[in-house]
This record gives C-alpha cells, structure tokens and sequence, in this order.
C-alpha cells in the first residue's frame, strides 16, 4: 500500500506537481503523425499532463504545439486558420508561427511594433516513429529524443497507434509490468488443459497457464528496471522479461509459438502518457527490428482493427466502460476468462475498474507485485530529487533506451543473462 501523500505524488502530473514536473523532463508522445499528416492541416487538440494545446503543421512541414487560447482574448486556436506558415486565431487575426511568435497582429496600427512582444505559450515537437513528440520542460535542459530501436524502423517493420482509458497512468502502466497477470486475465480457457510434459510445442500460452505463480527478479537498471518472470517449463525454465523504461514505456516480451526463443519475432511495447489524472493515452507499437511484416502481422497489428483495436476515428475503443466491455458471460464460461474479447480490453476492464484514480492506501501486495513496488519507489524518489534540485539523468541519455525485451527457455542451470541475445543492447 501507499501513504495518501505518495499515491497524490505519483498520480498528479498538472504543471507544478512533482510527477507532473518529472514527466515534463522528457519527451513524450503527444499525438499521431496520421493526425497532422499533410502541411496547413487542419489544427488538432492536444490534451497532455493537463494542458489544452493545439497542433499544425505549417506550410514548410514545420510542426507547431501551441497553447489552446490565443493570448489576445483567450479565444479558441483550434478554430483557427493553418496558412502562410502560421496558426491565425479567427477572432482578430493574429497569427503565430510554430515557436510561437506573433508574426502578424492585423488589428493593431501598420507602424506598431506590439506584436514584438506578444508570443503564444508553444513547445518544440519532433515527428518520429510514426508519433509527434513534445518535450514541455525548461527549454535550458531539452534532451536529445530517447533512443528506441522501434522509433528508427522503416514503416513496413513498425506499427505505431493509441486508444484512449478512462484512469490514471500510474494504474494502467502497472498492469503491463504485471507479468503475473497474464496467467489468468488474458487466459483462453483451452490453454489451461495440461499438456504433455513432452511436448515440443508449447508455446507462451501454455507455459503461462502451466505455472500460475512465476518467481520475479527485479535488476534496477540505468534506464529503468529489467523485471524478469521465471516459470517452470519441465527440464527448462520459461523466461518473460519485461522492460520498464522511466518514466511510463514497457517493452512486451515476444511470443513463443515453437522453438526455444523469440529471435526473428516482432515485439512490442506501450507508453501511458497522462492526458490529466484522470485519463491516459494507452501508446502500443509493433515491430521487427530484422525484416518487414508478414502478411499475417499486418493484418494483427492493424492500428484500428488489429489486436489493440477495435477504436473509433478519436481513439477510443468500441468496448469501453459505457458497454461493459461488452461482456459475453457464456464466453467467459465456454471460451475465456473473462469474458471480454481482445487483451487491451481485458486490460483496461480492471484498471478502469479501480476507479479513475486508484486508492493505494487500501491495497494488499504480495510476492507477484515486485515491480509494482519498485516502479512506485523509482518514480516517487525521482519525483522528490527533482523537487530537491536534482535533474533525472535518465532524461538526458538517450542511448539507454536502446534495449529489447525477451522471452525464452533456458536450462534450469543457466543464469537469465546466458538465455538470450535479446537482452542485449542493439546498437
């Protein structure tokens, strides 16, 4: 459980807030390339660590996050004209470029110089991986992007897209560094029949089914924390190493269909970056860092219809809170555990369920909850050093964030580190 005082700590990211200031620290996702795909698009609402901005694309292809309100009245950017290589708010006509300069003030005197001294709150924003990134920190301190592999692949290797859940970041993040969870809510009820102990086939499915409470080993890294599963699998152990990156990504261990190991297989991973507190933009990438996707990948790791999907044109999923889920109950006695088709929707049913933002102080943890305690403990003392004067250094490393995540057998004998190439970095 948390003390009241640290649950508000890690769960309140406005400006001013410790987390909230931590997070500002690093670049963070903040809306699709697809959302302002072409030059003098149509502006878009930015909603991010509870500030209301507006995205363009000028007419140079420069990217502009710029405050929601116009700082003349306070009207509306979003209804705003995207022309000329700026924003122009409709009420009077002034124009900002993508940083933020008023350019041109048509409601004031020719000879005035007043637009000199107006400029609209804007943020550097930076399109990669299929994302626009925003760093909203002190413009001193801006970092280098953060290294990930899956940022650098070519479109046929990476799918990049967002859903909506209705809670707090802190809550959805510690549901994909839960290893333990996947043993029962993500559960097809056929992959909890015993299987021959000498069986070449098993996959990842049925390793997590066949031993339901895995030992965790947490090794504290420089970019995070390397949160390591282990299962017995027979003469073997099933290994499940997932990666924790500060402040909010996760890379996914690969699936074992057949073999030993996930090396040729795409992975993926998720970023929860806080739309306020009490709502998240659930990130998720597929990629393959060796070849292009199969036929068969394209058409599951489909950004809308795929296994994050099904979502609507504004991101949100079509089985949300409002619907239950659309909970089957003969599906869940016949078929899974849940009910609830599709994993992402079995994710946010109990992180949704929590409540929007969850009561710490009220939770029982036990053995299977490891990295949830280290998390809480990491970002709360990053959180706090910031508040004391020291700057994170992870921020400001982005060749850190330059790591896999891995699945694999290995003999009983052997150490986690003498299973697999995937827990090397990918330089």
């Amino acid at each position: 459980m948390l003390r009241q005082s640290d649950n508000d700590m890690l769960t309140r990211v406005g400006e001013g807030t410790p987390m909230g200031e931590l997070l500002r620290r690093f670049w963070m996702p903040a809306l699709l390339e697809e959302e302002i795909s072409e030059p003098d698009c149509d502006p878009v609402r930015v909603r991010i660590l509870g500030e209301d901005l507006v995205a363009f694309k000028d007419t140079d292809g420069n990217i502009g996050i710029v405050d929601a309100y116009c700082p003349h009245r306070r009207a509306g950017m979003f209804f705003g004209r995207n022309e000329e290589c700026g924003l122009r708010c409709v009420y009077h006509g002034w124009k900002f470029d993508v940083d933020g300069n008023c350019v041109e003030m048509p409601s004031e005197p020719a000879e005035s110089d007043f637009k000199h001294k107006v400029k609209i709150k804007s943020y550097p924003a930076v399109a990669k991986g299929g994302a626009v990134w925003i760093y909203m920190g002190p413009p001193d301190l801006k970092p280098e992007i953060p290294n990930f592999e899956w940022a650098g692949l070519p479109e046929k290797q990476l799918v990049v897209t967002k859903r909506l859940q209705e809670c707090n970041w802190a809550q959805a993040l510690e549901g994909g560094i839960d290893s333990s969870h996947i043993s029962f809510l993500h559960r097809n009820l056929e992959d909890l029949k015993p299987k021959p102990e000498n069986d070449k086939n098993k996959s990842s499915a049925d390793f997590a089914a066949a031993d339901r409470h895995p030992v965790f080993f947490i090794d504290e890294t420089d970019y995070g924390h390397r949160i390591s599963a282990r299962r017995n699998a027979g003469d073997d152990y099933y290994w499940r190493v997932t990666q924790f990156l500060v402040p909010f990504h996760t890379l996914i261990p690969p699936q074992i269909k057949e073999g030993r190991d996930c090396v040729g297989h795409s992975y993926a991973g998720h970023a929860w970056v806080p739309i306020d507190d009490e709502n998240v933009w659930t990130w998720s990438f597929n990629c393959n860092p060796t070849r292009e996707f199969n036929e068969w990948e394209e058409n599951f790791f489909h950004p809308r219809t795929g296994m994050w999907g099904p979502i609507d044109d504004d991101y949100k999923p079509l089985a949300n809170k409002g619907n239950e889920y659309l909970i089957d109950r003969k599906v869940q006695t016949d078929d899974n555990y849940t009910g609830i088709l599709g994993i992402p929707n079995q994710d946010a049913a109990v992180q949704e369920s929590m409540g929007l933002i969850c009561d710490r102080t009220s939770e029982r943890l036990g053995t299977s909850d490891k990295a949830i305690i280290a998390f809480r403990k990491r970002l709360l003392k990053m959180a706090k050093d910031l508040e004391a004067g020291i700057e994170p250094p992870e921020a400001s490393a982005s060749e850190i964030f330059n790591i896999r995540s891995a699945t694999y057998l290995a003999d009983t004998d052997k150490s986690i580190d003498e299973g697999s190439d995937w827990l090397t970095k990918t330089q």
